[in-house]
């Protein structure tokens, strides 16, 4: 069968969804350009080999390196790549860091793959403001905003009621009783999926479905109080959305992120995938998640309703005290106190990109010092 060749830039190549999305750009044979990444030398290296990018960015201690393994090789900055002329452009560089380049993206008017929800969270009016400028597309990649734009694809939007994140619940879902006692080893057991440190604690806490719903409201532009989320240990429905008249459209298949990020590179089309034959589920369980015992997830409801700086604010606490504990410098409850502490200074100055990146370094500032300070909570 014969692909269209599609141009393509990764960036976070070496990550996980960087590295699932090249899997894609074989299956269809699609031609990769640019690719973006960190400190794995070898891995960078490989991709290099394999796809002869015309553009690559890479972390200054490895920059060397990759001069002297591709004399040819043209090295250039994250903003540089992420604007390189392309069909699509996949966003996969985590946390805030990976801004600058969705930026860069959007405002060349390309197709952007969205795999990185700091991004939309913190700055969501200000990169649909810039789309609708240059004319660019977000096409969402996480699996659970992906079911979401395939359920609203063809309806009125305006006849949208509420949307309905899943969650897995994580590891700690029933036990242990008392999580005052859990440990970064036990927290970075996920039963379910391998994902990186951070991703993985959040999941535990649940502060990452609070993400995905702040990255919901942006990407859809509804009110908070219409995205909700449904405990679903199976894992297997990704999200519903429910409509005015009452019907619900829920989006179901296997966790495997290639379909979501296919369905990025190739909407509107669906071309065959090695994965259309997954087994469904038996039992599928919904219910409501105990924000008493996930108060983290709370705090994102709080971060959407006070909107501005907020969700800046709360994503730049929640790394700070992530390191902490994945350090063992605090415990596993003290995360969610201090994402409280810092969510209750936030600033009142209005959303920018200037006081979006201020805002984040004072909440960097306002986490340490809440670290030092926990003796006296």
């Amino acid at each position: 069968m014969k692909h269209t060749s599609k141009r393509v830039v990764v960036l976070g190549s070496t990550g996980s969804i960087g590295t699932q999305t090249l899997e894609v750009c074989r299956w269809r044979g699609y031609r990769v350009v640019g690719l973006a990444a960190g400190r794995n030398l070898e891995l960078l290296a490989e991709q290099i080999s394999e796809w002869r990018p015309e553009v690559v960015a890479a972390d200054a201690a490895i920059a060397a390196e990759l001069r002297q393994r591709f004399p040819g090789l043209r090295l250039a900055e994250m903003t540089e790549v992420a604007a390189w002329p392309a069909d699509v452009v996949v966003g996969a560089i985590p946390g805030l860091a990976g801004l600058p380049g969705v930026r860069a993206a959007v405002q060349q008017g390309r197709r952007l793959a969205l795999a990185n929800k700091e991004s939309m969270v913190a700055a969501g009016p200000l990169l649909w403001q810039e789309a609708q400028q240059s004319g660019a597309e977000i096409i969402p990649v996480d699996s659970e905003h992906s079911a979401l734009f395939q359920s609203l694809v063809g309806e009125p939007f305006q006849a949208v009621a509420e949307l309905i994140l899943t969650a897995s619940g994580g590891p700690f879902l029933w036990e242990p009783a008392d999580l005052s006692r859990v440990t970064p080893e036990m927290a970075l057991k996920h039963p379910r999926w391998k994902m990186g440190p951070k991703v993985t604690i959040d999941s535990s806490t649940l502060f990452n479905k609070g993400l995905e719903v702040l990255e919901a409201v942006q990407l859809f532009r509804l009110l908070i109080d219409q995205v909700k989320v449904l405990v679903h240990p199976q894992a297997y429905v990704h999200s519903m959305v429910r409509f005015q008249d009452g019907n619900l459209k829920a989006q179901l298949g296997p966790t495997d992120m290639r379909l979501a990020i296919q369905y990025a590179l190739t909407y509107p089309e669906r071309p065959p995938t090695p994965l259309r034959d997954a087994p469904i589920p038996e039992r599928l369980e919904f219910f409501p998640p105990d924000l008493g015992r996930f108060p983290a997830l709370a705090l994102a409801y709080q971060a959407g309703r006070m909107g501005g700086l907020a969700p800046a604010v709360l994503n730049a606490a929640d790394e700070v005290a992530v390191e902490a504990f994945l350090k063992g410098q605090i415990g596993y409850l003290e995360i969610t106190r201090i994402l409280e502490k810092v969510l209750q200074q936030t600033p009142k100055a209005p959303l920018s990109w200037e006081n979006i990146y201020q805002a984040d370094l004072e909440a960097r500032r306002w986490a340490q010092a809440a670290l030092k300070a926990r003796a006296r909570w």
